[in-house]
């Protein structure tokens, strides 16, 4: 698969990898569709549970979102705690709550494996409005009230001890937050699934998925069919191509990253090594690399093409944040698409022999994992964790097969305008 973005920093620092060759028979327990956190999470632990697994990916490991996103490890979902339980009650809060913030499956992952991936503590949401600021203080006394969680609110006249920039009207710390190299966690993911028996064929494309006479599905990839008892569909914004109607419910988003060369001010940037992200609806996100070079996403794109010049278009950006460094040179520009819902929540469920998770809405380095990890759970026959994230409501975007994306766009474009204006 031709990739005309490969200009990314993690491609050019990723640990060395190639899957094992296979010479067996094309029939398993599991099949898994897609080579992103989540379905390695997913085939890792089906192969925990002692199930045959085979894993296809299209391209390589972490092609998609997973290896190409902002490398941010922001717990929960994109709704606060706080709208949780205000729109499903406090019993479905509270089982949220422990799934997607206190359960750090990727920590847990790392430590386990001992994958390098340059993982480190600290997660700042910084304030856009002094308005965001007063409502993450509010979100941040009810963690800590109604969950015990414990943050960290940074008042505008501290912020210089996380940030150098002027622009933010204070912000909140989360230590439970970190960030990490993205495609070295899923390359890691990838290896303790080999260890564990799972076969990894990559540059296979899943062209459709089969019910097969004996109650099976089959995977009809363009050189080999597979035969399998389940399948994953955990494909994120290519889900469509291969199931149409499950397609409906996302839109792709385009974001873009860059990597300064390494600064010799890194340092003075963000004295605290946090991965920042901010309150804009298109927000700016940005953390240091274990090279300290800064990595800056900024920007959204509607269009599936790409920008002639990635870094142009993104250093604008990182010039009105860190003024300082706006002539910094930029070794890699990158990006890819973002599969994201109506309601910013993830669309998880089961249909038949069929599991799916996607739809991740740009927040979704922790809590892929924990999908992928509770999807094997059900398979296995506990169901009540899977439940709880399949439970998550979820609707289709308006305007069928050619007006959906349009139509998705303008709303997209109308929350834009709203940064813009204050």
């Amino acid at each position: 698969m031709t990739d005309p973005l490969a200009n990314s920093y993690y491609a050019a620092t990723a640990h060395p990898w190639r899957p094992r060759a296979f010479e067996g028979d094309l029939e398993c327990d599991v099949a898994v569709i897609g080579g992103g956190f989540t379905g390695l999470s997913a085939a890792l632990a089906c192969a925990e549970r002692g199930f045959s697994v085979i894993l296809v990916e299209a391209a390589s490991i972490g092609f998609g979102a997973s290896g190409r996103n902002g490398g941010q490890l922001i717990p929960g979902l994109r709704w606060t705690a706080s709208e949780l339980e205000e729109e499903f009650g406090s019993e479905r809060a509270d089982a949220l709550f422990d799934l997607c913030w206190r359960d750090n499956r990727v920590k847990a992952r790392i430590e386990k494996h001992g994958i390098d991936c340059d993982l480190k503590a600290g997660h700042l949401e910084a304030a856009w409005t002094p308005g965001d600021f007063d409502a993450m203080k509010r979100e941040a006394d009810y963690l800590d009230t109604r969950f015990g969680y414990a943050s960290d609110v940074i008042a505008k006249a501290d912020m210089a001890a996380h940030i150098a920039s002027p622009l933010y009207h204070g912000g909140i710390h989360d230590p439970q937050g970190g960030h990490f190299h993205p495609l070295n966690y899923a390359i890691g993911l990838a290896k303790a699934a080999e260890a564990m028996g799972v076969c990894i064929l990559e540059d296979e494309r899943v062209e459709r998925i089969v019910d097969l006479s004996d109650g099976s599905s089959g995977l009809f990839t363009t050189q080999d069919i597979i035969e399998a008892r389940y399948v994953i569909n955990a494909t994120d914004s290519w889900i469509g191509e291969i199931e149409p109607d499950l397609g409906r419910y996302t839109v792709p988003i385009m974001n873009y990253n860059i990597a300064t060369a390494p600064l010799a001010n890194a340092d003075t940037l963000l004295p605290t090594d946090a991965a920042v992200a901010d309150s804009r609806f298109v927000l700016n996100y940005f953390r240091l690399s274990a090279d300290k070079r800064l990595i800056f996403g900024g920007g959204e794109r509607y269009s599936q093409t790409p920008p002639r010049d990635i870094a142009a278009f993104v250093r604008p950006f990182m010039a009105e944040v860190f003024p300082q460094i706006a002539d910094a040179k930029i070794d890699y520009g990158w990006g890819g698409a973002v599969a994201v819902t109506m309601n910013r929540l993830p669309h998880i469920g089961r249909r038949g022999n069929i599991f799916f998770a996607h739809g991740f809405s740009g927040h979704g380095a922790l809590v892929t994992t924990l999908a992928g990890e509770l999807i094997a759970e059900a398979m296995a026959g506990t169901v009540e964790r899977f439940d709880i994230l399949a439970g998550l409501p979820s609707r289709p975007f308006p305007g069928g097969k050619w007006l959906r994306r349009p139509l998705a766009t303008l709303g997209l474009l109308y929350y834009a305008m709203k940064d813009k204006l204050g």
